[in-house]
Formats: structure tokens, sequence, C-alpha cells
């Protein structure tokens, strides 16, 4: 493993109308020999990343009312200028860009700002597209992506950490791109904040956050992948593909549920995810995932706060090797940033969003 060696610098993140100082500590940050890690700007609360035109990256944020662009206006990889383009909006976590539409999730409402490539100067106001969600703020960040057939897509969590619901929740949907036509696409899902379709096989692949309160080890965070509509992935019956929940799994058999591609561990906290699809890094690189684990609460000793890869078997169904790709941010029992999200960048580098402290790092590969 190659530590990248810089000296510990301190981050103060005014450029977002934050107050609020970080120690960033590059040199504990271990990668894959060949790769390195970099501040690529200053995002307080940097959560879901979507790449529009020219460079530019838009950052929703869970934590206040903002959606920001990072602004890089001559493509040389160097951030030029942070602009708050959406504000007082309500825990915008969620960014999707298709076509020069910005679309932005909100706990109860899609909206969007059309043209918003002419409009990087300042707050702009937004547009709703659907506001029908439901209110409930446990488990109701969204995140977004505009699939391969032009349609949005959206989850809904569980408004808690385990229980029977009405049917919107604890599920994935998908919308026409005017908000029309909602539709649940799969259920049993507790808690998914990361999605992408797979290069190959075009199967939608997501990350599930597991329940809590079950002990430090049980049960396991999840990678699925959605075969056919209207699968069922087992909550709030069976958790991790086999185990029965102790109130709500009695007389429920595990083979009426699908089961998860890969279990990643317990309380890990699975967010953003993507397959790699550059040319930048090498050639095993191609076509893995990239998951953000956010990192646990829920548990005696802390685990996850890294980016884990996982290589993908050759069917495209599974996961053979699930290692780290980047750690370094939990340093025994105290954490100085959270990985949120991945993010493709157009030169094959990859970003890195971390909500805890305030920046979105750039990963790159040479020879």
């Amino acid at each position: 493993m190659m530590r990248i060696k810089m000296n510990l610098i301190a981050i103060l993140t005014m450029a977002t109308g934050s107050c609020f100082a970080q120690d960033i500590d590059l040199d504990s940050l271990q990668l894959p020999d060949g790769f390195s890690i970099s501040v690529y700007a200053q995002v307080s609360g940097a959560r879901q990343m979507a790449l529009g035109e020219n460079n530019t990256v838009f950052v929703g944020n869970n934590r206040g009312g903002n959606v920001y662009a990072v602004i890089d206006s001559n493509g040389d990889y160097s951030v030029d200028e942070v602009v708050t383009i959406a504000e007082d909006l309500k825990s915008p976590n969620g960014v999707a860009y298709h076509q020069g539409t910005l679309y932005i999730g909100e706990i109860n409402r899609i909206s969007k700002i059309s043209g918003v490539d002419n409009l990087l100067t300042g707050p702009q106001k937004t547009e709703t597209v659907n506001d029908s969600l439901p209110d409930k703020r446990h488990h109701g960040f969204k995140f977004l992506q505009v699939g391969p057939d032009g349609k949005l897509y959206i989850p809904v969590g569980a408004p808690c950490n385990v229980c029977e619901e009405e049917e919107i929740f604890a599920g994935l949907h998908s919308m026409n791109l005017d908000g029309s036509g909602l539709q649940k696409i799969a259920s049993g899902i507790r808690n998914s904040m990361g999605f992408d379709w797979h290069p190959v096989s075009g199967e939608l692949w997501f990350t599930d956050n597991g329940r809590d309160m079950l002990g430090d080890d049980i049960p396991s965070c999840e990678i699925n992948r959605i075969s056919n509509v209207g699968q069922h992935f087992g909550f709030p019956y069976i958790h991790q593909g086999d185990l029965p929940d102790p109130d709500f799994g009695k007389g429920k058999n595990a083979t009426d549920y699908t089961p998860p591609v890969y279990k990643i561990g317990a309380h890990v906290a699975p967010l953003g995810m993507v397959f790699y699809r550059g040319d930048m890094f090498p050639d095993e690189y191609d076509n893995t995932v990239l998951v953000a684990e956010h990192g646990s609460w829920n548990r005696s000793e802390k685990s996850g706060y890294r980016v884990m890869m996982g290589k993908v078997t050759a069917d495209n169904t599974s996961i053979t090797e699930y290692t780290p790709f980047v750690e370094g941010w939990l340093e025994g029992q105290v954490s100085w940033g959270r990985p949120a999200d991945v993010l493709n960048m157009p030169d094959g580098s990859i970003l890195i969003s971390d909500d805890l402290a305030g920046v979105i790092y750039r990963v790159t590969y040479v020879e």
C-alpha cells in the first residue's frame, strides 16, 4: 500500500458559507501502489455528486439547504470556484444531471433547475417536478440517477429501524422526468443511498444499509442487483438474504426473497457506489464497483469509513473480491472523514465526497 506523503493541512470551508475548520490528513490515507489522492474542492457537507458540462460537478448536501456547483472552467482538473446554485431546500442530498437540467432530491420533493450550465453565478429558483413523496426524515434522504431508459430513479427508505409500513416505503422507484408515472420497481430495501447500472449487463446494482440493534456483527449491509422489476429483497422480514428478523421474520422463508450479490459487513453504512468506467486506472479496475462506506454508529468498535473495491464475476452477477481501495479516515476509534459518494470523471480519475471533512478528493493513477 502506498501512503500519500503530504503534511497535515487545515481547510477552512468559508467558500461554501461554513466557518467549520477540519483537519485533512492526506498522509494517513492508504491506496494501492501507483495511486495518489488530493483535495479537489472544499464543499461543506458534500454528499451526492453529478457531472455536468465542462467538468462542472454538482454537489448535494443533507446538513443544510444548499446545492453547489464546483467549477473547473478550463478543464485542467483544478477547481476555480465553488458556487451555491440553490439554497433553502429541504436536505437536498441527491443531485442528477441530464441534458442541461439538474435534478435535486429533497426529503419529499424532486425539483430541477433547467439550463443550469448557463446559471452558475449564484442561487437559482427551483421548479417542482414531484412533491408527492413522504415527508419522513428517517431514511428520507434521496439519491438520484437518470437511468439508461431516460427515467429518474429514486429510493424511498423505511421510516424506521425496522417496521412494516405503507407500500411506498422501503423500495426503489422510477418516474418520468416530468414527475409523472411514479412506480415502485423493487421492494424490501431498507435504505439505499447509491446505485449504478452495470456497464455490460445493464442491470441496476444498489447498496442497502442493514438494520441496527442486533449486535456488532449482524445483519450485514448489502450490495444487490435487480434482474427483474418487482423483486423483493427481504426487508423487514429477512436480512442479508438468510437472517430472519426476530420480530417480523416469523413464518417467512428466505428463499422467497432475492439475496444480496454480496454481504459487505454489519453497520458499515454503504452510500454511493459506481462502476469504474475510465481509462486511467489499470485494466484490472475495468467495471469494478467502488463503494463509499460512510461508517458505523451502532457498533462497539467502528467499521467502514473507507472506499471499497469489488471485483465482479465474469458473468456480471456477483462479486469475487471486496477489498479496501482508500482507507485511513478511521484512526483507532476516531474518524476525521466519512466518504459519501464516488464519481467517474472524463479523464479516468475519480472524485470522492466527504461530508464530515467537508471536501471532495480526487484519486489519480500514474504508472
